[in-house]
């Protein structure tokens, strides 16, 4: 395993991150269980999840994610050799079973306690906000469309008061963003400055072969103001894998239980993904580990949160580690994406 520090602190991490979001769902607490023990036995050290986990999310399944995890820290006792990271919720329809009043002080401090009883723990080392309460293209949305009416006030400094509290009650250690844009992102860093508040210190978004509008405004951003990405869906749902197209997806695949979610299923990305796999096995790897590969080697990723739903799946994930893509590899991924850029953003 590889390893570096979360931005601006010596929290030691590991370069892959095992992202959680199946269990309660397509997973099993048995299989999670499976899950956590292999990937610390092969040296991960960070774990992600969020309240709204799993995904799907509905009332019914609410922080089941997190209810497995805690479970597994009181049987294992592995808490201490776990970096964890969690989330807030932001508002929605989505999210209207969790909450209503956003990010507001009693939201933030009610949402941290919660987390804590269901993860059996004392404290969660990064604690994000899953995404904006304005309105900003996320999640598919390529370009942004101001709202005239939207009804968002500015509250960044706010959210980091309260945090701040958090933070000296003890019970998160460092915060981060997610699904979050340029501005915020600044909004957030400068008000830290401004106001000796606690800074953001990484920034969860989508990143892969099929989604590298990271690297529009962000990564200068990352890289500059020293904000680690974390980078989620490297494998773009399974998309990546290659078993889509080639007709191998079990029936219990993400995009075959829940096409609704189709983010990385369009023409051009279908496309995009034959060029890679052809870039893969070319050189004698699977798109797969490819696709992890670039993700991992990127100067402003701080970490690669990998998924599974199976221990094979698992298994292949974490041996990308291994792989470092040459300059001519790179250039031939450079050339698709010239043709084909960011088909998912």
């Amino acid at each position: 395993m590889k390893y570096t520090t979360l931005p601006n602190t010596n929290i030691k991490v590991s370069k892959l991150c095992l992202g959680t979001m199946t269990w309660g769902n397509q997973n099993t607490q048995e299989e999670g269980f499976e899950q956590m023990n292999y990937a610390l036995d092969q040296g991960i050290n960070f774990f992600d999840t969020a309240e709204l986990y799993p995904v799907p999310a509905t009332a019914e399944k609410y922080a089941d994610t997190e209810r497995i995890i805690g479970r597994w820290f009181k049987k294992t006792g592995n808490r201490d050799k776990i970096v964890l990271g969690s989330k807030i919720a932001g508002t929605g329809d989505y999210t209207a079973h969790i909450r209503t009043n956003g990010f507001s002080p009693e939201a933030i401090k009610d949402a941290v306690n919660q987390s804590l009883k269901r993860l059996q723990t004392d404290y969660i080392d990064l604690y994000q906000l899953h995404w904006p309460e304005r309105q900003t293209n996320t999640f598919g949305v390529r370009d942004y469309a101001h709202d005239s009416n939207e009804q968002w006030q500015d509250n960044f400094n706010e959210i980091l008061h309260t945090l701040d509290g958090v933070i000296k009650e003890g019970k998160i250690r460092q915060i981060g963003i997610s699904n979050e844009k340029a501005w915020a992102t600044m909004r957030y860093l400068e008000e830290s400055k401004m106001n000796n508040l606690p800074r953001m210190i990484t920034i969860q978004n989508a990143y892969s072969l099929l989604n590298r509008v990271f690297e529009g405004d962000m990564a200068e951003i990352a890289i500059r103001e020293n904000i680690g990405l974390l980078a989620y869906s490297p494998m773009a749902f399974g998309v990546l894998s290659g078993k889509y197209i080639k007709g191998t997806a079990a029936e219990n695949s993400r995009l075959k239980l829940f096409p609704r979610f189709a983010r990385y299923s369009s023409k051009q990305s279908t496309e995009a993904t034959k060029q890679y796999l052809k870039i893969a096995e070319a050189n004698n790897m699977s798109l797969a580990q490819m696709a992890l590969a670039f993700v991992t080697q990127q100067p402003f990723v701080t970490s690669n949160i990998i998924g599974a739903t199976t221990m094979s799946q698992l298994k292949e994930n974490i041996n990308s580690i291994a792989i470092e893509l040459d300059d001519n590899l790179i250039n031939s991924i450079k050339s698709v994406h010239n043709t084909i850029p960011n088909p998912a953003p």
